[in-house]
């Protein structure tokens, strides 16, 4: 991998250009202090703000560690082959017109390789990329203003949108940023490589990662696998919809694990944490830099309104975060501090009479920041009109993190009423200011649920395979010979003699058989020839019919070659659709893996046994599953799709009522 510590931690910086941008760039670097060399080239000699350029390159005084490239993309190729060959630390490469533009011009994608082989072993971001900032060490390459400050410590974030990397900057919520990184089109340096750089830098405290595609699998689970050893936590932003599982809708599994269930399946694999939204990506990395990840699913909310408890407690309600009664400790900790007139629950209302008296406050809600609390939730909305009576608030919230040693979070229940000076403070103590009730309920379950990464990458998938569907008797069989338990079948009216009857009778060569009327159930033998008449199909297929099902499962597994092999298993039978009751992971996946997994679905219930129906058997249903998978990775390089729905699941067996495989010839 590429060595990025010059080009991300510069000695000495070089702009190439001319104009707002470039002059922005200098502007920039004296604004954040930066102590190192700042030179410039350009033909026509100009100066911007005190630095002098020299006309070429070669002129310049020393081999730069940084170096803004800001003219045109034609140009911007010499002179990267250039900068390349002089042994220069790296270079961002600001011009757009690259492989982003190719539907406009078709040369965008020549031009991006001609880029990337003028570059050679130097490292580039970009293009179309603004560049980075270091607030560590009060360096970078950023042709725009900002908001970030110089701190000592604090979070990466990377993004390929500069203007979203802008606006994270310009947050207002005291989240220390240590790096941001506009990754750009990542031709040559892509945004897991960028952070694996930056976890070699001990003061990044956690990595937000606003991801729009993953790339190289290989090297995420490389990321993952390295953040996990230095305990520095990944958080990521996934934006938009992969189509490319969507391709093909033969089977119900395609629908379903062909919207962003394959990314969700990795993020789960590499063991990096999932947001939705912005505001929440912010306060995570917050609450991650202040304490790392929770190690408790149990909060306490502290607030001095009877609303405010019952409005914690409601946001917390259907999530992983649970309140757990207060302990006979805490109520008599409680007592000796409130008296008699509270009531003691968790969410606790601590009623306002001991408002004012920090100390007072603090021997109130010291007890419920307790050892089997994760996250200690206190509820302050400071007003912005005058918020001086709200210090005590503040200093009692700082002395329960100092005595507890617990984590401890100040939330204000709206996000504009936690005041920047206060967060400030809050943050300096290891107190998390969080904007927004939400955003904390959900931050706190994110952080109390980040798991280690799988330390088995994922199976890689590759192009799309269209492939031919095999009739489902040739899939049934080719599911049999790894062990999944299929129904007693016959393909024709003489072999179907020894068969126990009723009968399921399907039409071959047909993909969603029920829907086109090519399934007759309860076939006896003496109208299995006038049933067989009247099917659509290129063939028949006479089975003994599955019955005594408790639940009816779906185990399916889609090709995308953004995320590897998807394996999907949910609820199934004529409803998968409509109930979208699914889980995915990536393939290869345990039998723990597995297990898991099931226990997600809603549809978990009824293979327990619900409102006293029997459990189904359990191991049957996982010995299939992991049959399903042992196939598809025997066949990787010709598989599409696979599908069983439904698996009937029975208290004593798991039986496989219908198949898809749909795959290319195996290649000479």
């Amino acid at each position: 991998m590429r060595d990025l510590s010059r080009l991300l931690r510069p000695k000495s910086i070089a702009v190439i250009g001319g104009g707002a941008w470039c002059d922005q760039i200098i502007h920039q670097c004296q604004k954040i202090g930066f102590q190192g060399d700042v030179w410039m080239v350009h033909p026509k000699g100009i100066a911007l703000r005190g630095v002098q350029s020299v006309p070429t390159i070669s002129d310049l005084p020393g081999v730069p560690d940084a170096v803004f490239v800001g003219v045109n993309r034609h140009l911007s190729i010499d002179l990267i082959g250039q900068l390349s060959a002089m042994g220069a630390g790296g270079a961002v490469c600001f011009a757009s017109g690259f492989s982003e533009a190719v539907a406009e011009d078709s040369t965008g994608h020549d031009l991006q390789s001609q880029l990337v082989a003028a570059a050679g072993d130097m490292p580039i971001l970009g293009p179309n990329c603004y560049g980075f900032i270091n607030a560590l060490d009060n360096a970078l390459l950023w042709p725009d203003q900002h908001g970030c400050a110089p701190v000592d410590r604090g979070v990466a974030i990377l993004t390929q949108s500069s203007n979203i990397a802008i606006n994270l900057t310009m947050q207002q919520r005291a989240l220390p940023i240590a790096y941001t990184v506009a990754c750009g089109n990542m031709a040559q340096t892509s945004q897991a490589q960028i952070a694996l750089a930056l976890l070699d830098d001990p003061r990044v405290t956690a990595i937000g990662l606003h991801i729009e595609g993953f790339g190289d699998t290989a090297e995420w689970f490389e990321l993952s696998q390295k953040a996990h050893a230095k305990g520095v936590p990944l958080v990521a932003l996934k934006v938009g919809k992969s189509d490319q599982a969507q391709h093909a809708t033969i089977s119900h599994t395609a629908s379903l694990a062909g919207s962003d269930a394959g990314a969700q399946a990795l993020l789960r694999r590499l063991g990096i944490a999932h947001v939705h939204d912005l505001p929440t990506f912010l306060e995570t990395l917050k609450l991650l830099h202040c304490n790392g990840p929770l190690d408790a699913r149990t909060l306490s909310s502290v607030s001095c309104s009877g609303g405010e408890a019952s409005l914690a407690a409601d946001t917390a309600h259907g999530g992983s975060m649970s309140f757990p009664a207060l302990t006979n400790d805490q109520k008599q900790s409680l007592k000796r501090a409130l008296g008699p007139m509270v009531a003691l629950s968790n969410p606790l209302d601590y009623n306002t009479y001991i408002w004012r008296d920090a100390q007072a406050m603090t021997d109130a809600w010291l007890p419920m920041a307790a050892l089997h609390i994760g996250l200690t939730l206190l509820i302050v909305d400071y007003p912005h009109t005058d918020a001086s009576d709200w210090v005590c608030a503040t200093e009692a919230a700082i002395a329960v993190r100092a005595q507890s040693g617990r984590p401890v979070a100040v939330v204000a229940t709206l996000p504009e009423l936690m005041p920047l000076d206060v967060a400030h403070t809050l943050m300096a103590a290891g107190v998390t200011p969080i904007n927004g009730l939400s955003e904390a309920i959900t931050a706190a379950e994110i952080a109390a649920n980040m798991s280690a990464p799988s330390d088995v990458p994922p199976l890689l998938a590759g192009d799309d395979r269209d492939g031919v569907v095999m009739t489902e008797f040739e899939a049934k069989c080719a599911l049999a010979d790894v062990g999944v338990t299929v129904p007693r079948n016959a393909t024709g009216l003489s072999s179907a003699a020894d068969l126990v009857q009723p009968f399921a009778v399907k039409g071959m060569g047909i993909a969603h058989k029920s829907e086109l009327g090519a399934v007759k159930l309860n076939v006896v033998h003496a109208d299995l020839k006038s049933v067989i008449a009247t099917l659509p199909g290129t063939s028949i297929l006479i089975e003994e019919m599955v019955q005594g099902a408790v639940a009816e499962m779906l185990i399916g597994v889609v090709r995308d070659p953004a995320h590897g092999f998807v394996l999907t298993l949910g609820a199934g039978g004529v409803l998968t659709e409509l109930l979208q009751d699914t889980v995915s992971l990536l393939i290869p996946a345990s039998v723990s893996d597995v297990k898991t997994a099931l226990t997600r679905l809603k549809t978990y219930k009824l293979l327990t046994g619900f409102r006293g129906k029997p459990a189904v058997d359990i191991d049957a249903l996982v010995t299939s599953i992991m049959a399903v998978q042992a196939y598809v990775v025997a066949h990787a390089h010709t598989i599409s799709e696979v599908e069983i729905n439904p698996m009937m699941c029975m208290p004593d067996a798991a039986i496989a009522a219908d198949a898809l495989i749909r795959k290319c010839p195996e290649r000479t």
